[in-house]
């Protein structure tokens, strides 16, 4: 059997997927280019999870590098694609846009013109909450729209969408896309906001916490999601028997061999709660700064999770208590081995 393609091996979520294919005896070929958005060195730290496994191949390539990407594909035949690779922070997306076409769009057009040329069995692809911009329709849910994203970052996932589905509808590549909610969890971004507030609050500095602290958040422990990409994995989506050509459902399509779903915990969590179990777990108080909502941010998200829990038994198993005092474990750990290294 070929082996999975796993893209952003070095990153947050494609690392834990990496590593948890590599210990159920999965051959991984592990894509990342290791961009210096944030300090390699935690990539660096996150790849030397994968290396002691016989089973696992590095390949440094850059997404946008079309012939690097094809030639990868050929080389190893893979029947199975998880693409998490991205350009990834919604604030960042203001400054810096060309990123987000580079990896999220150019990126991606070459994984699925990859996933075409093999008659790939199936790709799994993460897209995000950030689709559902302007939408107060809570829980938000992948029936229905989400055409108004607030950000160039959402707006690239949202377009990973449509790609996708055209791929699907016109070779019948069997794909599934995954609405992320804010996934937190250890080895995390330092750019996500435990990672950052944890870091300001040892080193005494003041954390500013945006709108007001009052913003919701449906926080999912990365376990939670690694649990559902594996579950998923040998389940490819087949057309929907049933549609009768109306009007198709954005979820799953009609005409493809397609599936949307979210991946989130059906539990919103006020962002200054998330806040005081960091303080709690650190042992520390933090100097606290409140500050309005920044442009591109929603007030709250939710996932409607339904579809996942019917279709693979999907049930978050990580309440955001002991998500954090597992973060709070690692960051503990990790900061005091890179301090003595």
């Amino acid at each position: 059997m070929s082996p999975v393609l796993v893209t952003g091996s070095a990153g947050f979520i494609g690392n834990h997927v990496a590593l948890a294919l590599l210990r159920r005896g999965v051959a991984v070929v592990g894509l990342d280019n290791m961009t210096p958005y944030y300090d390699v060195a935690l990539k660096e730290a996150r790849l030397a999870r994968l290396r002691p496994f016989p089973g696992f191949t590095e390949a440094r390539i850059d997404l946008a590098d079309r012939a690097a990407v094809a030639d990868l594909f050929h080389t190893h035949r893979f029947g199975r694609v998880v693409h998490l690779a991205a350009q990834a922070g919604v604030r960042y997306s203001l400054e810096h846009p060309a990123a987000y076409v580079d990896s999220n769009l150019v990126g991606f057009v070459n994984v699925l013109e990859g996933c075409r040329a093999v008659a790939c069995a199936h790709l799994i692809y993460a897209s995000t909450s950030s689709v559902y911009g302007a939408s107060t329709a809570m829980p938000f849910s992948p029936h229905g729209g989400a055409d108004h994203p607030m950000t160039l970052y959402a707006a690239t996932k949202r377009a990973n969408e449509l790609m996708a589905h055209s791929y699907s509808h016109l070779f019948r590549i069997p794909v599934t896309g995954l609405r992320l909610f804010t996934v937190y969890g250890p080895w995390g971004r330092p750019d996500m906001a435990l990672y950052k507030f944890a870091q300001a609050i040892v080193e005494g500095r003041p954390i500013e916490v945006y709108g007001e602290g009052r913003m919701q958040r449906d926080f999912t422990y990365i376990d939670d999601v690694v649990s559902a990409i594996l579950a998923l994995l040998d389940r490819p989506p087949a057309i929907d028997a049933a549609w009768t050509g109306a009007h198709p459902d954005p979820a799953s399509s009609g005409v493809a061999p397609y599936r949307l779903y979210n991946v989130g915990s059906d539990r919103p969590v006020e962002l200054m709660r998330y806040v005081r179990l960091l303080e709690e777990k650190l042992g520390m108080t933090a100097d606290i700064r409140l500050l309005p909502i920044q442009p591109g941010d929603v007030p709250a998200t939710w996932a409607d999770i339904d579809d996942l829990a019917r279709d693979i038994g999907y049930a978050p198993a990580t309440p955001v208590e002991e998500g954090v005092a597992r973060f709070v474990a690692w960051f503990k750990e990790y900061t005091a081995a890179s301090q003595a290294g």
